[in-house]
């Protein structure tokens, strides 16, 4: 893929995320000083447990300064202000706080992928193979208008089996690049079906294509906490890692802002914001321990 070609992934696909403008508000004084406030006061709670413990029972041995790391990355994991909590409950007009880019005009079909799909932890291959579908198209489309087609999409692709789609035929292909109720260029098509033979290949080398996705990560989903849209970020070095690797592995339309999203929605990396109601769920959900279904 060449330099231009990278460009006009990112852009697209931020375009696809639906919050460009969102990412570029001002932080008032108000939220600075609440800012300010959180974090005083978690490190005065970091302060108080690193003197409850004593310096000679941190430095005293690895074990002892590795169970003082865990306390701390998990005290910080659950550090949340009550007036945060309230917020995460309820909004002034009595709604569920979501985060910034789920506005009152988003589509309801959007709202559900926000609040049921997006930043779950995925494991079954149909499923990944279906999100890493749909977040390449976000170089053409929206989420919204991908979501509008996702059972037409489902129907197309056989529900994403990769087993059913790596042996479509030139006639199958070119039947689901005519049909108007996909909207999908015939290039479009044959990357999805190039995509599954790659898949089938994965999953014969690992057990299958969840096995290497989530081996990519520790098989531990990546807890991020950002507060701010402008935080949330478009690529990231794992994500580099991932989309260099399938590259060498044939995939096609895999650069590193489209696996970035694929990630996101498949929870491989949970990127709600923190005062967001589905944040604390996600978490819940990314801290059990990795069963493959």
């Amino acid at each position: 893929m060449g330099k231009s070609d990278d460009i006009k992934q990112e852009v697209m696909a931020w375009h696809g995320m639906g919050f460009l403008c969102l990412c570029r508000q001002q932080t008032s004084k108000e939220e600075k000083s609440a800012v300010n406030l959180q974090l005083s006061a978690a490190y005065q709670t970091e302060s108080k447990y690193c003197c409850s413990i004593g310096t000679e029972d941190i430095l005293g041995t690895s074990s002892n300064f590795s169970r003082w790391k865990e306390e701390k990355s998990r005290r910080a994991r659950n550090f949340q202000p009550q007036q945060q909590q309230q917020q995460n409950q309820d909004s002034n007009d009595g709604e569920l706080k979501r985060c910034n880019w789920i506005t009152k005009n988003s589509d309801k079909v959007y709202v559900a992928f926000h609040d049921e799909c997006w930043g779950v932890p995925v494991y079954d291959d149909n499923q990944l193979f279906e999100l890493l579908a749909l977040s390449g198209m976000l170089m053409d489309y929206n989420w919204t208008e991908i979501l509008k087609r996702k059972e037409v999409f489902r129907e197309a692709f056989n529900g994403f089996d990769p087993n059913i789609v790596s042996k479509m035929g030139e006639k199958e292909i070119m039947e689901i690049a005519s049909n108007k109720a996909i909207m999908l260029a015939e290039s479009r098509v044959r990357c999805i079906v190039d995509n599954s033979k790659c898949i089938m290949k994965i999953a014969r080398e690992f057990g299958s294509f969840s096995n290497y996705m989530w081996g990519n990560v520790n098989f531990k989903p990546t807890i991020n906490r950002y507060r701010y849209p402008r935080n949330v970020p478009l690529r990231s070095p794992k994500a580099e890692a991932i989309s260099k690797d399938l590259l060498k592995r044939g995939f096609r339309f895999v650069g590193p802002v489209i696996v970035c999203s694929f990630m996101q929605a498949a929870g491989l990396t949970i990127d709600h914001l923190v005062d967001c109601f589905r944040y604390s769920e996600c978490v819940s959900l990314a801290e059990r321990p990795w069963r493959h279904i």
